[in-house]
């Protein structure tokens, strides 16, 4: 059987392609813009990052850059147990947070209906999906109240088995289901986590959990393409094979040692002479709502990977971007106000969709009314690329940097594409400011005193440093 994604001119029409004209003097001027000639003076910089990427892929936590092509056995594990999970229940919901939660939803959103929960199941061809990735008690009192536990598939992800949201959620599901379903509980419940450490992994075999394994290199923000995310994305017919392909695909393009052939490593040359100088916010705006929630999981990539007090050397940098989350068009009504007059502190990032899977036609009507008539007989798919062009050319004529990343469509391939650029983006990016990618320690500190407050075993100093911090005041609050 031919697939698709073996074919050589079908993944050339499908290659993203990135237009950087607006991050030049040409267009945005000489105050904002950039030069080819200040992208070669800083080559050495560009050039030891790139190397240093390459020497270390596959390596430590760089074991996410083999996913597209250690996988062949996983698959097909994948792809039959996801398989026998859309046959035997009605509901699926992901138990995790961060990285685990963000890419599944991400991939749920680009790849299948826009209201598959509410679709018949004739139609949906899969189970409804939810992914608890928060421990707010009103959600998980919701979640139970919409789903059946005889008839619902519980992932629960983890590398550590320590991530206290996920193991929380855990714990209450497996003892509803416990009660509800007795011996048949485990039946209900597949685990992702390590395979050779960590606590889930000797729940997962005390319990006789189905059980997926992410790689030892592969952190929670660069593993929705590992078993975290392609589970879920099996489960809901997604073909992952073709998502894989694609990550693959783009991991050629971004081998390329030149950086204006190189779309990662230019996007992360601009990125970083953007922060030399300032520009501290990145701004995602895709124009498709299929796109929408590939900005959360950029926003965790982009925050997490690079947002550092010190480098490598243990100087103090204080380095990154905030990322923030936009979506053309329905933040042209309430963000592109900041980005065309607000401070020069911004780079935004367009994605845009050559070819949506549906066209909608405007119907006529209203002819009367000059302000309405004139859109009559286009359709909402001219509608959405004119307002994206607009919206470029306002920010451009205000001399705001920004850029465009267009997917020739929106499909398994592409949008595998997409997670492996922007991955790799920020590989190169974490090189040229000396930083450490793959750790998180601003959020360890939070973990360390969440422990503390609910009496976890080791940290009690952490509680005692917390019960002498300063307290509060009664006259800074109003009441």
């Amino acid at each position: 059987m031919g697939f698709r994604y073996n074919n050589r001119k079908w993944k050339d029409s499908m290659r993203l392609r990135l237009d950087y004209n607006n991050m030049m003097t040409d267009f945005v001027g000489t105050r904002e813009g950039f030069t080819k000639k200040e992208i070669r003076d800083n080559m050495s910089i560009v050039d030891t990052a790139y190397n240093l990427v390459q020497l270390k892929r596959g390596r430590n936590m760089m074991g996410w850059s083999e996913l597209p092509y250690n996988q062949e056995e996983i698959l097909d594990d994948v792809i039959q147990t996801a398989k026998a999970v859309r046959k035997s229940c009605d509901y699926f919901v992901v138990l995790g947070i961060g990285g685990s939660a963000l890419g599944p939803m991400a991939v749920f959103q680009a790849l299948c209906h826009l209201h598959h929960n509410e679709l018949p199941k004739s139609k949906r061809r899969a189970p409804k999906f939810y992914v608890e990735d928060n421990v707010d008690p009103e959600r998980m009192a919701a979640l139970l109240d919409v789903i059946d536990p005889e008839k619902t598939v519980f992932n629960v992800i983890t590398k550590s088995g320590a991530t206290s949201e996920t193991m929380a959620q855990y714990l209450i599901i497996m003892n509803m289901l416990k009660e509800k379903l007795g011996e048949n509980a485990a039946s209900h419940v597949i685990a992702t986590t390590s395979e050779s450490k960590g606590n889930l992994i000797k729940i997962a075999r005390e319990e006789n959990l189905k059980t997926f394994y992410i790689p030892d290199g592969v952190g929670g923000r660069f593993s929705e393409l590992s078993p975290v995310g392609l589970f879920p994305a099996a489960v809901l017919g997604i073909d992952v094979k073709e998502m894989i392909a694609g990550a693959a695909y783009m991991d050629k393009v971004c081998k390329n040692e030149k950086v204006f052939k190189n779309p990662a490593l230019l996007l992360a040359t601009f990125q970083y002479l953007a922060m030399k100088r300032g520009k501290n916010i990145s701004v995602m705006m895709p124009y498709a709502d299929g796109l929408k929630l590939i900005a959360d999981w950029y926003c965790q990539l982009w925050a997490e990977s690079l947002g550092k007090a010190n480098d490598n050397a243990g100087n103090k940098i204080y380095s990154g971007q905030t990322p923030v989350k936009a979506l053309g068009v329905t933040d042209q009504h309430s963000q592109v106000q900041l980005y065309t007059e607000g401070p020069f502190d911004k780079v935004t990032t367009f994605l845009a969709v050559d070819n949506y899977r549906k066209e909608v036609t405007i119907s006529e009507g209203c002819r009367d009314i000059p302000d309405v008539a004139f859109l009559c007989g286009h359709t909402m798919n001219e509608l959405i690329q004119a307002e994206r062009q607009a919206t470029e050319y306002a920010l451009t004529k205000a001399k705001r940097l920004n850029h465009t990343i267009y997917l020739p469509e929106i499909n398994p391939f592409t949008i595998g594409e997409l997670l492996f650029l922007f991955e790799m983006q920020t590989a190169y990016c974490g090189e040229m400011l000396k930083l450490n990618t793959y750790d998180q320690p601003g959020v360890e500190a939070g973990k360390q005193a969440t422990f503390a407050l609910l009496g976890k075993r080791g940290y009690e100093d952490k509680k005692e440093e917390l019960e002498n911090a300063t307290k509060k005041r009664e006259d800074f609050t109003i009441a």
